[in-house]
């Protein structure tokens, strides 16, 4: 039964983030970013750790606020604060905007995020129900359809402790795909995982690439970035030092920088 659900909804915009500032502590981390996905596009960003990937994943969803710049989701600007040149922190000034926001944008980390206490299937229909207002009966429908898109059909009724990392994170994975967000972003989504467990969650989002969904990947595996990008981006000390298609950005890489990444991650 799907009579409350379209898989997927249609993408009509994407996401546009400028001259993104963030200090945490005494680390510029981000030092005035500009970044555009268009709808449909699989953004791919490298770096080495401390480069600000991440805090920019964050920053385009507000679960960090950045302390200066503008972002807008899907065609709308965001109404953030900025921080004062006197030291005073950033903040949000529509908490409902933000809430419609990040229901719009899944977000995948690093470490699963699952409600220990809950089953699978309860985990990932949570959101729908609490957030869109499904009825329990139809976001069970929404929630075995997505673990089914994942090859989780099986673990519906089982608790997280019981999965595997792998199977955890894709379990992370049919959470955020059961919000039917018109983009999900990624946050090292292989990065807890033992080795032999990264291929299966690559798969995953691999399938999910070939579909056309919008996707903000920040990751490590370069190959898998090569494959499934349509365009990448590495950042350096808080920049965005390169960027362009996979063809050139991975084999002739203007920036020496790039270059010395990609050689050492050979």
């Amino acid at each position: 039964m799907q009579s409350e659900a379209t898989f997927p909804r249609a993408v009509t915009r994407g996401i546009r983030a400028q001259r993104i500032e963030k200090r945490l502590g005494d680390n510029e981390v981000l030092r005035g970013v500009d970044l555009d996905v268009r709808p449909g596009e699989i953004l791919s960003i490298l770096g080495s750790s401390g480069s600000g990937k991440s805090t920019l994943l964050r920053c385009l969803n507000l679960l960090t606020v950045p302390d200066r710049g503008d972002i807008w989701i899907h065609g709308e600007k965001l109404a953030i604060r900025a921080a004062s040149q006197r030291g005073g922190e950033p903040s949000i000034t529509d908490h409902r905007q933000v809430r419609r926001v990040r229901a719009s944008m899944g977000m995948v980390f690093q470490n699963f995020n699952l409600w220990p206490h809950k089953t699978v299937l309860e985990n990932v229909t949570e959101g729908p129900i609490l957030v869109k207002g499904l009825q329990r009966h139809a976001a069970a429908d929404l929630g075995r359809y997505y673990l089914a898109k994942v090859g989780l059909s099986d673990k519906a009724d089982a608790y997280p402790r019981h999965l595997s990392g792998g199977q955890q994170q894709r379990v992370a994975i049919a959470r955020a795909l059961a919000m039917e967000p018109r983009a999900l972003l990624f946050d090292e989504p292989t990065s807890a995982l033992d080795p032999e467990l990264v291929g299966e969650v690559l798969r995953v989002m691999a399938a999910l690439a070939e579909e056309g969904r919008t996707m903000v990947i920040v990751t490590h595996e370069l190959a898998f970035a090569r494959q499934v990008s349509t365009r990448a981006a590495f950042m350096h000390q808080g920049l965005i030092e390169e960027e362009g298609p996979p063809s050139e950005f991975f084999s002739t890489p203007a920036s020496s920088r790039l270059r010395s990444f990609l050689a050492s991650h050979r």
